[in-house]
């Protein structure tokens, strides 16, 4: 093995200490996810105290949920520089300190800077770490893993928001808002979970006089080199640098294929649930039944999120996990196009019913469909950019939607074209699929090589002893031969090779 820090040898362990990570991931992706939607019941409360209208303190939620998704960039940095355990950490304090510091505001704007943006940016620092630590730990049992950690969104949102009430009328918002932020600090134990798989490699310990790098740099570099970022030419007496965030991922035919994708579904997937109370109360349905209606596309979404993500790890299917992901999402559209003019009770809860289902589907797909696709070494830096796409179809489409139904008074037209974005998105993904990466092998890690191992189309030009391009059994630069099932860019090394270095022990 040549420089460049501890390697796995046997891959990711897909269980032990992973299940323990498994079990943080649920806990941040609840409050990532469940959190923005919970703090909707102290609206009420919040438009009483500073005279301000629903759409001024809405804001509030936006806002959060803007940076969940819009600092994914800023959190791949972080991660690749200082590790994922550091920035849940201080991800956690912000979040935590962000509703704090909102119990004593006076004024909206106070609410939006601390409560909005300070306690998105820590979620934010605590999802997207959570999300690249769990793939380190899990392979074979990937799909499983993410589904249950996906449970966590709407479980925590059935928790958080009966809470969420009973804290309004026993301590009004302010303690509210003061208590929650006691209990995000819950985020910073996950982060302690959060410690890189062991490698069998020398691990550097400690600070020295000669610079050699501390525990909490070697814990970054552990984490780097299992997410399979290609270290920078060290300097003549220095060290070798990491790319902090590769944006030469955007190159690749399968991320563009997905961004595309999650850019159509993110301006229509969450619009029916927003607007479903509003819209049962419209049709004559009673204030605690069309309440009832969110709680069961809750209770379908917690079984729905586990099973299919059991359903996608199996040998059969998990080959075509991007055919499945793009079924979920026509399915979960033609659920709304066909649900546009119920009106009555049941017919309602029929919709919540299907729509829960695959709305569950995609919560548990979406991020493996992306591990597949650019595979784990390319996970960190592909998720934050997918996430600022998602960000910027978030601030368009609820948004958009809340506007059509002030014009029109019309619930109808908005089902539709937020069906008619679901489904074209899944008609998109299956077709780009099917015609555009029609060649393309899944990136999957080989046996023995830890999370390394592809790289991007972009980097086929790098790599002249691609396995593709060989016969089996033909030998590749630096004597790996190639397998029956070839994986593309395999023979691209981690680490160049030192001049007058023989390539083989790199």
């Amino acid at each position: 093995m040549g420089a460049g820090g501890p390697r796995r040898g046997a891959g990711p362990p897909d269980g032990g200490w992973g299940w323990a990570v498994l079990g943080a991931c649920f806990v941040v992706t609840g409050f990532a996810y469940g959190f923005p939607k919970a703090v909707s019941v102290f609206f009420r409360a919040l438009m009483r105290d500073f005279g301000a209208g629903y759409s001024d303190t809405a804001w509030v939620s936006s806002i959060m949920l803007a940076m969940l998704y819009g600092t994914g960039p800023v959190s791949s940095i972080l991660v690749t520089r200082f590790g994922c355990r550091p920035v849940m950490l201080v991800g956690g304090l912000l979040a935590s300190a962000g509703m704090v510091l909102a119990s004593f505001a006076t004024r909206l704007l106070e609410l939006y800077l601390t409560a909005g943006v300070l306690t998105g940016l820590g979620l934010a620092l605590n999802f997207q770490p959570s999300l690249i630590m769990l793939g380190l730990y899990f392979e074979r049992r990937r799909p499983l893993a993410n589904g249950l950690a996906a449970a966590g969104s709407p479980v925590f949102l059935s928790a958080l928001s009966p809470l969420g009430q009973q804290l309004l009328e026993h301590f009004g918002w302010r303690g509210g808002f003061l208590l929650l932020g006691g209990l995000l600090l819950h985020c910073c134990a996950c982060g302690a979970v959060m410690r890189p798989p062991p490698g069998p490699g020398p691990r550097p310990r400690g600070d020295s006089a000669d610079g050699a790098p501390g525990e909490a740099e070697a814990e970054a570099e552990a984490e780097a080199e299992g997410a399979g970022l290609r270290l920078r030419e060290a300097p003549p007496g220095g060290r070798a640098r990491r790319r902090l965030l590769d944006v030469a991922v955007c190159a690749d035919r399968a991320f563009g294929v997905y961004a595309v994708t999650k850019f159509l579904m993110a301006l229509g997937l969450f619009v029916p649930a927003i607007l479903l109370v509003n819209y049962a109360k419209d049709a004559g349905v009673p204030d605690a039944d069309a309440a009832f209606l969110l709680s069961i596309v809750g209770f379908v979404d917690i079984v729905a999120r586990p099973a299919c993500g059991a359903l996608a790890g199996l040998a059969r299917l998990r080959p075509h996990v991007a055919y499945l992901f793009s079924l979920a999402l026509m399915a979960n559209g033609l659920t709304d196009l066909s649900s546009a003019r119920a009106r009555s009770y049941g017919a309602l809860v029929a919709f919540c019913v299907a729509f829960g289902l695959s709305y569950g589907m995609v919560g548990a797909l979406q991020f493996e469909v992306l591990m597949a696709a650019v595979g784990s070494h390319r996970f960190p830096s592909a998720l934050g950019l997918v996430l600022l796409v998602e960000a910027v179809a978030v601030l368009i489409g609820p948004p958009s939607a809340g506007r059509l139904v002030d014009a029109l008074k019309n619930y109808e037209i908005i089902f539709y074209l937020a069906g008619s974005e679901v489904a074209l998105a899944g008609v998109f993904m299956a077709i780009a699929t099917k015609c555009c990466l029609r060649g393309r092998r899944p990136q999957h890690t080989r046996p023995g090589q830890g999370a390394e191992g592809t790289a991007s189309d972009s980097e086929d030009a790098e790599a002249p002893g691609d396995s593709e391009a060989l016969p089996t059994g033909a030998e590749e630069p630096g004597g790996l031969q190639a397998r029956e099932v070839p994986i593309p860019g395999a023979a691209a090394p981690e680490v160049e090779a030192e001049p007058g270095r023989d390539p083989k022990s790199v």
